[in-house]
């Protein structure tokens, strides 16, 4: 089945939507998801979003720039960070004139909280520039811009699953999807495609991402040709649930949450003087695990205790309930009575397919646009972020950079016409499906993933080491050798999930595996990435991006991009 659209837009969290919206009434835009729209990772954003409003305390957009760049460990590109710094405010304003119900203060105005890595006057205090709803600031941000969508006549393909891209004469064309309730593929017929799929923590055992978290966007992106970018940065929230990874959000700790170990010390006041609870999310989640190597994890097992008790019933049932709530339910404890047990849990990626502030996708070193193909969100890579996401940034740059790439979009294709697609663009997704309905092989995808999960989450986590890395390179390697002799037990067409399981976990492995190549390559520790063997930041020789080309027939390709340093020289990283 075949549709043409100006646009098509891959992923309907807020990145999606939002470029979506900046399209406007006269340009035809189709939006897919493998999930329905209102069940994109993007609601799953609990804590708040960042701006310099300055409702709490004084604030200003150069602070916030200056936090970014020093919690990025100096690998951010500043131009691109100085950009949604100061587009922060703006960002805010509209949100609030769609509708979004943001908390306020006593005088109306939107009301500002405290969040790990933000501070005043150049990192001297700690800060409230985070703006919030409850604990649901991406759930509410998410309806909010998705009515507008419908509002505006958006057409939404839910439960469809992108296979490929399609690309002819050096410029994307459109792309291929498969259907979930039907078992058919589509072709899309387009000017321009955005890739907002989101992220990849799925690759890990312990994550607070979502099942539908697989990547699927960065690696057929990769097999187009489009490089990735920085995917050795991989960020641990230090307060995930005990054993499952779901998250408890920084919000409970910019609230006054305090973390404890066994000793019921608050142990980050010997780690991050200042900002004690609240350094950023990797310095805090390696602080938790030097916890408990030096055995004052709970209990003598590997957690600490989130404490809530004294923050008292009513910020708990204002402003933290949905995270009371999971407490409750997951932990098994009263937030109001006892502290949550909690860990470091696989939460974000800062690397993703390299990218311009525009939201084009670029092809090398020099900031080629690849034609027709763009990207915005988590499965981007800007970088903004550089080797560590400062918290209440992601829901920032989705918006800030969602609505660039719809603006760039919208100039670029009202200077052309549609291209020409190539002949039968639906042929290599065809013998993919085929190859693996009809595999007489003896794998099933299950046991692949586990294995692949448990080796991730042990040897290119939050500690890395040269020769855990390459048991992890010659294991993730393993695996893709025996996925090639993977099976399907389900043979239907409606909703096959034993299908999307195969299909979804090659995307994994072939990012699992950059994952660590990048790690291997990298030798320094810097931001979220820390070689126990290599401990210091090395900026005369590491001070730059790292970047992947996909081979066919031979490991993928590495190579490097200057970081952008406009303001802010590197510096020692103190709290």
């Amino acid at each position: 089945m075949n549709h043409k659209y100006d646009v098509v837009i891959v992923g309907a969290g807020l990145a999606g939507l939002r470029a979506a919206i900046e399209l406007g009434e006269d340009t035809s835009v189709a939006v897919l998801s493998k999930v329905f729209a209102t069940r994109s990772h993007s609601g799953a954003a609990q804590g708040g979003i960042g701006a310099a409003l300055g409702n709490e305390e004084e604030d200003s957009w150069k602070w916030h720039m200056f936090d970014t760049v020093k919690g990025s460990d100096y690998l951010g590109d500043q131009d691109a960070i100085e950009i949604l710094a100061q587009d922060a405010s703006r960002c805010i304003y509209e949100l609030e004139h769609m509708g979004v119900p943001f908390n306020r203060t006593p005088d109306g105005k939107i009301a500002q909280r405290a969040f790990g890595g933000h501070t005043s006057n150049f990192g001297k205090a700690a800060i409230k520039r985070a703006c919030y709803a409850a604990d649901r600031t991406g759930r509410v941000i998410l309806d909010t811009l998705w009515e507008k969508c419908l509002q505006r006549g958006i057409n939404f393909y839910n439960e469809y699953q992108l296979m490929s891209l399609i690309a002819h004469d050096g410029r994307c064309c459109g792309l291929v999807a498969y259907e979930l309730a039907t078992g058919k593929l589509h072709t899309f017929h387009t000017k321009a495609v955005l890739l907002a799929t989101g992220g990849y923590g799925k690759v890990y055992k312990t994550t607070s991402n979502a099942f539908a978290s697989t990547g699927d966007g960065l690696a057929i992106a990769f097999r187009a040709g489009a490089p990735l970018e920085d995917m050795e940065f991989v960020q641990f929230h230090p307060t995930g649930i005990y054993k499952l990874g779901i998250l408890i959000s920084e919000a409970a700790r910019g609230e006054g949450g305090i973390l404890r170990n066994e000793e019921g010390e608050r142990f980050m006041e010997r780690y991050a003087p200042v900002i004690k609870d609240l350094a950023p999310r990797d310095m805090v989640s390696r602080c938790i695990l030097e916890e408990i190597r030096a055995g004052r994890g709970v209990g003598g097992k590997d957690y600490v205790h989130l404490d809530l008790t004294h923050l008292g019933k009513e910020v708990l049932d204002t402003k933290l309930a949905e995270i009371a709530g999971f407490a409750r339910t997951y932990a098994g404890v009263d937030p109001a009575k006892e502290p949550i047990p909690v860990q470091p849990t696989c939460h974000y990626m800062m690397g993703g397919i390299a990218s311009d502030s525009d939201g084009r996708v670029i092809t090398n070193s020099e900031g080629t646009p690849f034609a027709g193909l763009y990207a915005a969100g988590e499965c981007a890579c800007v970088s903004v972020h550089g080797a560590n996401r400062l918290g209440c940034n992601s829901l920032l740059d989705v918006l800030v950079f969602g609505r660039r790439a719809g603006r760039e979009m919208r100039r670029f294709i009202h200077t052309i016409g549609f291209p020409e697609l190539p002949a039968n663009p639906e042929e290599p997704v065809n013998h993919e499906i085929n190859s693996l309905m009809n595999s007489t092989g003896s794998e099933k995808s299950g046991p692949i993933r586990t294995e692949l999960q448990e080796v991730m989450m042990d040897r290119v986590s939050v500690f890395r080491h040269k020769d855990g890395l390459l048991q992890a390179l010659e294991a993730v390697r393993n695996l893709k050798q025996r996925y090639k002799n993977i099976a399907i037990q389900d043979k239907g067409n409606c909703f096959n999930r034993d299908l999307l399981d195969a299909i979804e976990l090659g995307y994994m492995l072939d990012l699992a595996e950059v994952i660590t190549l990048g790690a291997l390559a990298r030798e320094e520790s810097r931001g979220a990435h820390c070689r126990e063997d290599f401990p210091d930041r090395n900026d005369n020789k590491w001070l730059v991006h790292t970047m992947f080309r996909h081979s066919a027939d031979k490991d993928p390709e590495i190579f490097f991009k200057p970081v952008t340093i406009t303001t802010f020289q590197p510096e020692e990283r103190k709290y």
